[in-house]
């Protein structure tokens, strides 16, 4: 789950920062206000990946992804953008927490098959 949530997180990085470009070229917003806002989200989206396996850095990912959308009352374009976002965060998580299961039973089968081989060696001997 965690490399799906930090592709998700590390692709968001850059769309933020692209937001912002077209951000600044509204004249009702300042550019330091834009790349303040902007800079704090790209440096969350960066923090996340390393905090997903934290107890609720998957919580603050949603947050991230409820922001990114209501990010498209500024850049209209971002509704579509968080929306898709948000679609591959749900993903990842989904389809992460699959993956995560199914190498876990893969691995505990291997385990076993390793035991149960080194028990047969052991009675040949």
């Amino acid at each position: 789950m965690r490399t799906l949530c930090a592709s998700t997180l590390i692709g968001e990085f850059f769309v933020i920062g692209f937001a912002g470009l077209v951000a600044m070229k509204d004249a009702s917003l300042s550019t330091s206000t834009v790349w303040w806002v902007c800079g704090i989200a790209m440096l969350l989206s960066v923090l996340l990946c390393g905090m997903l396996t934290r107890p609720g850095g998957v919580q603050l990912g949603w947050a991230l992804q409820i922001a990114l959308i209501a990010s498209g009352f500024v850049v209209p374009v971002m509704f579509i953008l968080g929306a898709a976002f948000t679609a591959l965060w749900w993903a990842s998580i989904h389809y992460g927490a699959k993956i995560d299961e199914a190498k876990a039973r893969w691995a505990a089968q291997t385990e076993a098959q390793d035991a149960a081989g080194a028990e047969a060696g052991a009675e040949a001997g």
